[in-house]
């Protein structure tokens, strides 16, 4: 087959989007199994962007490009830790999003896991993999998602109602000692960040729980649990009790006004442990990830640092905390 281009025509008033299958087939008049086929090994292209999903929506004025001789895109490799027929849990790197954040967004957890569905012969696009929380792109760990619908909707309800044990390994600037944050937090706390508010009736509850496992020389490790889980939230409590994390560059600005932060090639927060009642069983599932090379090896070299010259942070972190934004 030579190399085909074409663009996805009016749609009929009143019916679905095609999927992008569904064109293929009809506009190259193939089997349904090789327009599939095609599309999951990449010879597939919609507005320039490879589409692995034969089950994807194509919509009037999309371009759609199918060529043979296209490289099959490499596959991401990531660690499936536990997997059933209700949940999936994955070891999720660094620089990878959870899932997408735009209809043309790829390479994401989700793309990992039906790449290593693919790499074991199974139908990828068959099983749906449904969201039942998030971790930020640039924080490595583990990650969850339901594979029907009733895991889904059980899975919330253990997010929802804070059922799930979660803990976080991170490096922070400064030393601190053990503690327990709450604020409310909010999408914009008055320059455009997320953070914490004062003022009554607004934001979110957010607790979170640090103990601290070792002090470096300016630099301190700790243990993080999630008592809630909102977006940010252990980035934000640390970087307004004044100990942004290593590597942190969004909600560093307030700390970079005073001293330089530490350079670190990523973001040094790992999701560690993650606990929950099994969806159709109701049987304990307890899962732990090993921190990645980058982070130990980052955490060797902070070992290693010399200490700065003006102590870093070292009030506790309730008597330096900034107070949130009103």
């Amino acid at each position: 087959m030579d190399k085909i281009s074409y663009t996805i025509g009016s749609k009929v008033p009143g019916s679905r989007a095609p999927t992008l299958a569904a064109s293929v087939r009809a506009q190259c008049d193939l089997p349904w199994s090789r327009a599939n086929q095609l599309i999951e090994r990449g010879k597939v292209t919609v507005d320039d962007a490879v589409v692995l999903d034969p089950s994807s929506r194509v919509r009037p004025g999309m371009r759609v490009e199918i060529d043979e001789r296209r490289p099959s895109p490499k596959p991401l490799t990531i660690p499936i830790l536990f997997e059933d027929a209700q949940v999936i849990v994955i070891d999720k790197p660094a620089g990878i999003s959870s899932v997408p954040y735009e209809k043309r967004d790829s390479e994401t957890a989700m793309d990992a896991i039906r790449d290593a569905w693919r790499v074991e012969g199974r139908k990828a696009s068959v099983t749906p993999l449904l969201v039942v929380h998030r971790i930020d792109k640039d924080t490595s760990g583990l990650l969850a998602f339901a594979k029907t619908k009733p895991a889904e909707k059980a899975m919330q309800k253990l997010f929802r109602e804070h059922d799930v044990e979660r803990t976080y390994l991170c490096v922070v600037h400064g030393h601190l000692t053990d503690l327990r944050i709450e604020s409310r937090l909010v999408e914009d706390r008055g320059d455009g960040l997320r953070g914490s508010t004062r003022t009554p009736g607004r934001g979110k509850r957010a607790v979170t729980h640090v103990k601290v496992l070792e002090k470096l020389p300016d630099t301190s490790l700790l243990q993080v649990r999630l008592e809630t889980g909102k977006t940010h939230q252990i980035r934000i409590h640390l970087s307004e009790a004044g100990h942004p994390l290593v590597g942190e560059r969004v909600y560093v600005r307030d700390y970079a006004k005073k001293r330089e932060p530490i350079p670190s090639e990523r973001l040094l927060l790992h999701a560690a442990t993650l606990g929950f009642a099994h969806p159709s069983t109701g049987k304990l599932v307890q899962l732990e990830s090993k921190l990645p090379p980058a982070f130990t090896k980052a955490l060797a070299q902070l070992r290693e640092r010399p200490p700065l010259t003006e102590p870093v942070g070292t009030r506790s972190a309730r008597a330096g905390a900034r107070s949130p934004r009103d």
